[in-house]
């Protein structure tokens, strides 16, 4: 309880601290007072449509991928192991990548998310086709890295044969992941798959916990593998789907979160499932914080940023597991 009380604490001064963070001169009693009352003023408007969407933007994804590594690593019992390893977020972002060269994009404003899940709802159905109703998690695994591979090339082939380069330019930007200029049509579009892959993602907790004794002795204490590995894939396919929807490809929180948190809260990973989705907010929330105060008048990309914190992590804890292994 007081991991979570602590955890929790964290998330509410950063999330206060996003919604201040920007480039302004105005003081932050008067930002959050523009923020609870609406005086009609420049500043109001930007706290209301700019910076509060975008800070629980930033939230929502850091809960989405957060908890989906977690969920992931505790069904492989693999610590490496992440969300993007099904292949929900590269085909969401060969969807988008479609709705910008098409010209769809422009039709309207929530065309991009949806084309987005729209692949997304698609690659589900197609790694439950490959791994089928009884596959191992090996097969799942397989039939995940089929679909990201698939989704990779097809979206090389769209930057490669695109005509227009101003398309092209933006696809790259998209895929860098970024919160700049989302509104609450983002929000109330991604909250809803969201808030159904939390809750499909928290009732593993029992599953997860007694899988960490093996399959055979989680079938034995009447886990149902089936469905557990059904409820997993739509769980990570609706939250991380969205996320990668509304903001494009964030890597890194969902491989890097859990690890740093499992020391904390042990060999458990249902306390580990709500951990990390704290522990992802906070990533998140923090990783945008910096996006804007580091560079203030260079767009830096999100993406761009956690990539740069992950990749170093990450390969620590491969030296780590190699020591471990040793």
């Amino acid at each position: 309880m007081r991991l979570a009380g602590i955890l929790i604490a964290l998330v509410a001064v950063l999330f206060t601290v996003s919604l201040i963070s920007g480039y302004s001169n105005t003081s932050m009693a008067d930002s959050l007072a523009a923020l609870i009352r609406d005086n009609g003023t420049p500043l109001s408007v930007v706290m209301r449509e700019i910076r509060l969407p975008r800070a629980l933007l930033a939230m929502m994804i850091g809960i989405s991928l957060g908890l989906s590594g977690a969920a992931m690593q505790g069904y492989l019992r693999n610590p490496l192991a992440e969300p993007g390893l099904i292949g929900v977020s590269g085909a969401a972002a060969l969807g988008a990548v479609l709705a910008i060269q098409s010209g769809f994009a422009l039709s309207y404003a929530l065309a991009l998310p949806l084309s987005a899940l729209g692949m997304a709802v698609l690659a589900v159905l197609a790694i439950l086709f490959l791994a089928g109703p009884r596959g191992s998690s090996i097969t799942l695994i397989l039939a995940g890295i089929a679909i990201s591979a698939l989704a990779g090339a097809l979206t090389s082939l769209v930057l490669n044969l695109s005509p227009n380069p101003f398309a092209a330019a933006e696809i790259v930007f998209w895929m860098m992941g970024s919160l700049a200029d989302r509104s609450f049509q983002h929000v109330w579009l991604a909250l809803p798959f969201m808030v159904v892959g939390w809750a499909l993602l928290l009732s593993l907790g029992r599953g997860l916990d007694a899988l960490t004794l093996g399959e055979d002795a989680a079938e034995a204490m009447g886990m149902r593998m089936t469905r557990m590995r059904l409820v997993l894939i739509l769980g990570i396919a609706a939250s991380v789907g969205a996320a990668t929807a509304v903001a494009g490809v964030i890597g890194f929180v969902g491989l890097i979160v859990p690890h740093l948190l499992r020391g904390i809260v042990g060999a458990r990973p249902s306390v580990l499932l709500w951990a990390s989705a704290l522990g992802g907010a906070a990533m998140v929330l923090a990783a945008d914080i910096a996006v804007r105060e580091l560079f203030p008048t260079r767009d830096l990309k999100l993406g761009v940023l956690m990539a740069m914190i992950g990749a170093p992590l990450f390969l620590h804890l491969i030296y780590k597991t190699r020591k471990e292994m040793a």
